[in-house]
């Protein structure tokens, strides 16, 4: 059985536990544990497996893909993968910095983000990445790297959920809203995604 560390609330831990339920993995979460200090960011997620212990949540999906050999979640063909990937790194480069400095003023009341300017301007890149997200959607015509859910849609899926439940006034993604149903039809998303937590 996989061992989650951190805390259920945060978007990174939820990766991990939506992920081993659609690989079918038997796990279990605690909010923190000793080998935490075995990351030096200091970071959640961090998963123990037997006496390997690994931080980084989208290394941790993949590694969990990769071991129980997920290949529909991570195909093996080299291209195909690579769509994969490219997904999940933009996801946590583009996607998560445009919608940092906004979420955390709006949503967390973070006192440290409460600059107007940078507010607007984070929620007009955020808006920008949506319009990446929805063009793409528009091309695969159901999820991010293609036809099939695959790992790429549990970090975009988990951002675009937070998208939703931020209070501010956003252009309407018609193919992202239709995305968002369809991950709503997976339980785990249910769960660990579309669960009232941004």
């Amino acid at each position: 059985m996989i061992r989650i560390l951190g805390k259920a609330s945060s978007i990174n831990v939820r990766k991990v536990p939506w992920a081993c339920e659609e690989i079918g993995i038997a796990y279990s979460r605690a909010d923190d544990g000793p080998e935490m200090a075995q990351n030096p960011n200091g970071l959640v997620p961090v998963i123990v497996d037997d006496d390997f212990v690994l931080w980084e949540s989208n290394s941790i999906i993949r590694y969990l893909a990769n071991k129980w050999s997920a290949h529909t979640l991570q195909p093996t063909e080299p291209r195909a993968r690579a769509e994969v990937d490219r997904w999940i790194d933009w996801q946590a480069t583009e996607f998560n910095s445009a919608w940092r400095y906004a979420f955390s003023a709006i949503v967390r009341r973070n006192p440290a983000f409460n600059d107007p300017r940078d507010i607007e301007a984070s929620k007009k890149q955020w808006s920008r990445m949506m319009e990446i997200l929805d063009s793409q959607l528009a091309r695969t015509g159901a999820h991010v790297a293609g036809a099939a859910f695959t790992l790429a849609d549990i970090p975009i899926g988990l951002s675009v959920n937070r998208w939703f439940m931020t209070p501010f006034e956003r252009p309407a993604f018609a193919h992202v809203g239709a995305y968002y149903e369809r991950l709503s039809a997976r339980p785990a998303f249910l769960k660990h995604g579309r669960n009232g937590i941004a």
